[in-house]
């Protein structure tokens, strides 16, 4: 009915097509997180769409081709939560807890089974199709993005702090799915504290270290999870 008001006020065929694409990346998004990408067929996806075959192949040209649209619009809304985050001046550990409330909340959700990326990276695993690398074009974003953000706490070792951010993101999401929700968001936020709290110390070492009259090597002020690989 929105799409044919829309017609009748003057808004034209192109945006009511663009309604019809809109609908079919919704539906697409819901079938595929819930039930996987290749259960679910083209005629599904139309029916359930409301749109006609000549539609869904006049927006994409496969279900394939849907399935990295879908992937791009899940990597928008995280780009875009994390925009707000920073755009709120907060300092850089604050934007890493809130990344780990989101998360938390994502996975004690009704109807959560895991991360959409690993889930689609499962289903589509040669490296060269364009699911497979629309999935890792969009952690590459993320762990660069967390990077720069414990790099804003301090620069000692803030990569192997990102890449330890995101293993703790993995492992929470399918925790979360696989076993208790709960208890998969707790140990995730205890995860994410400690890791805050030994960058944090590294830091404090590293300003030390540079102080006049003290010497060059610092011992860590703070034990316990190591971020770094051996010999780092």
């Amino acid at each position: 009915m929105g799409d044919m008001t829309q017609t009748e006020a003057g808004a034209g065929a192109g945006r009511r097509v663009s309604a019809a694409r809109e609908r079919l990346l919704k539906t697409a998004g819901q079938l595929f997180y819930a039930e996987g990408i290749h259960t679910v067929g083209v005629d599904r996806l139309v029916a359930e769409s409301k749109v006609t075959n000549a539609t869904f192949y006049r927006h994409f040209r496969s279900k394939e081709d849907l399935a990295v649209a879908y992937i791009g619009s899940v990597d928008q809304a995280i780009r875009t939560q994390i925009g707000s985050l920073t755009a709120a001046d907060m300092p850089a550990d604050d934007i890493l807890r809130g990344i780990g409330a989101s998360l938390v909340e994502q996975i004690r959700s009704p109807g959560y089974r895991g991360c959409a990326f690993l889930n689609a990276a499962a289903e589509f695993p040669d490296p060269d199709h364009p699911v497979h690398r629309a999935v890792v074009q969009h952690r590459e974003w993320f762990l660069q993005t967390i990077t720069g953000l414990f790099a804003g706490i301090t620069a000692a070792q803030a990569e192997h702090a990102g890449r330890h951010f995101v293993m703790l993101r993995d492992g929470a999401m399918s925790a979360g799915y696989l076993g208790d929700p709960v208890l998969a968001g707790e140990t995730l936020l205890r995860g994410i504290e400690g890791l805050l709290r030994i960058h944090a110390a590294r830091g404090l070492d590293e300003r030390a270290a540079s102080a006049p009259g003290r010497p060059s090597s610092v011992a860590t002020t703070v034990s316990g999870v190591e971020c770094s690989p051996p010999g780092a």
